[in-house]
């Protein structure tokens, strides 16, 4: 029965996501009809009943709104544009740096408002239109904010990170140190990418006027006060002084704190921000239930089981096994956003991974890393349709900046792939 009860499963919800359903109901009609076809209504009705607390249980799910507020203060400080001013202010007179300027700007901003598209849009405000005064060649700025904005996606620390590691049950504390190098090693990927390009075309990036080291120094007013807040936060972690939980809280309270200092508290603003964090943790919390339903069809059809033992049977080495799931992954990411491919992959993945001796918080943190190319990729590119809109240009110019930061992050992914312990150092050093 579950032979055929499987791929119906599976067309059903590839129709629904085309009729532009909201995954987490897509995927909640889709796994409830699977269910009830192999094991009846009666087990349908079990699951229904103990799938929305069981899953949601979890204390580290705090974390969720908890980092939302946090970011949510954050923008509604203002930071973002004096981030930009003081990266602009110490890197900008290099030619491409304000382009550098971007890429730092953007792993700063990201590292606390955890969205890539609000950095994104942030930054396509700002830098943007400072690079075209600049007389930056608009495709280089365009491809620097697009894959800028995505480091949102796994800077420390991140809603995406804390996603999979609800559904994989992960450690999130580990998730979060793990990934402090591979931000690096793609921060400096970005960079690399950008003196590259500048060095082909010295065109596209004429040098800007020098700051005073007054300038600098003034500059560094905004930036400072986020800057130690993010070190706090990954930093009382990484000492084992709070768990992912409380650091959540303190991390909330601090950027209030700034905000307040800068003058931009008021009831109205407070409540807004609420409002729109709760909102995306209602839509966190929904998908992660749905993704339970979806493990319990899972585990009654034993198509994990039976992907292992075919694995098995065909003899594919462990390489060669990443290689059909990166694949897998970057098709995906062109038509889905990363949440939607965590909650669809990784209880059909994630043993699969386990069981050929990869470690799961080193895999986590690859799947983020391909879940930014997913961010830039058509049809779906979702940080480009970001920018196109803000600046009122063709997606298609978008697309064509992007190219060359979407081959060096490949490039990035195969370095994390080839020494996984740039990940998994700092973790096992963690008290």
């Amino acid at each position: 029965m579950s032979a055929y009860v499987v791929p119906l499963t599976v067309v059903s919800l590839g129709l629904l996501m085309l009729l532009r359903i909201p995954i987490a109901f897509a995927i909640l009609v889709a796994a409830a009809g699977g269910i009830a076809a192999v094991a009846g209504t009666s087990a349908l009705m079990g699951v229904l009943e103990t799938a929305p607390l069981s899953s949601v249980s979890n204390y580290e799910f705090i974390t969720v709104p908890l980092f939302l507020l946090m970011a949510e203060f954050v923008i509604m400080s203002g930071v973002a544009e004096g981030i930009f001013t003081a990266a602009a202010a110490w890197v900008g007179r290099a030619r491409g740096g304000l382009a550098i300027a971007t890429a730092l700007a953007g792993a700063g901003f990201a590292a606390i408002c955890h969205s890539s598209t609000a950095a994104a849009a942030t930054l396509s405000s700002t830098s943007i239109p400072a690079m075209i005064r600049a007389n930056y060649e608009p495709r280089l700025a365009y491809g620097v904010v697009a894959i800028s904005g995505t480091l949102g996606m796994l800077i420390p620390p991140s809603v995406a990170l804390v996603l999979y590691g609800l559904i994989a049950d992960v450690n999130i504390g580990k998730l979060f140190i793990g990934a402090v190098i591979p931000s690096v090693v793609v921060a400096m990927t970005i960079i690399l990418t950008i003196m590259v390009l500048v060095r082909l075309n010295p065109n596209a990036a004429p040098p800007v006027k020098e700051h005073t080291w007054g300038e600098k120094w003034q500059s560094l007013k905004v930036a400072a006060p986020m800057t130690f807040l993010f070190l706090a936060v990954v930093g009382f972690i990484y000492t084992g002084v709070c768990t992912p939980t409380e650091a959540s809280a303190l991390g909330a309270f601090g950027a209030l704190f700034i905000a307040a200092i800068m003058r931009r508290v008021t009831c109205e603003t407070v409540m807004k921000a609420a409002y729109r964090a709760a909102s995306t943790t209602c839509m966190i919390l929904m998908i992660v239930m749905c993704a339970h339903v979806l493990a319990y069809f899972l585990v009654m059809t034993q198509v994990t089981e039976a992907l292992l033992g075919w694995i098995k049977g065909a003899g594919v080495p462990g390489w060669g096994i990443l290689i059909i799931l990166y694949a897998l992954y970057l098709v995906l990411g062109c038509f889905l956003d990363l949440a939607a491919m965590l909650v669809l992959t990784i209880p059909v993945v994630l043993p699969l991974v386990k069981s050929i001796g990869y470690d799961p918080v080193w895999f986590g943190i690859v799947v983020v890393v391909l879940g930014e190319v997913g961010m830039l990729t058509p049809p779906v590119g979702l940080n480009v349709f970001v920018i196109a809109r803000v600046t009122g240009k063709p997606a298609q110019e978008i697309f064509a900046g992007v190219w060359p930061h979407v081959f060096a992050h490949m490039i990035a992914l195969a370095v994390l792939t080839i020494w996984p312990q740039l990940v998994l150092w700092l973790p096992g050093t963690m008290k």
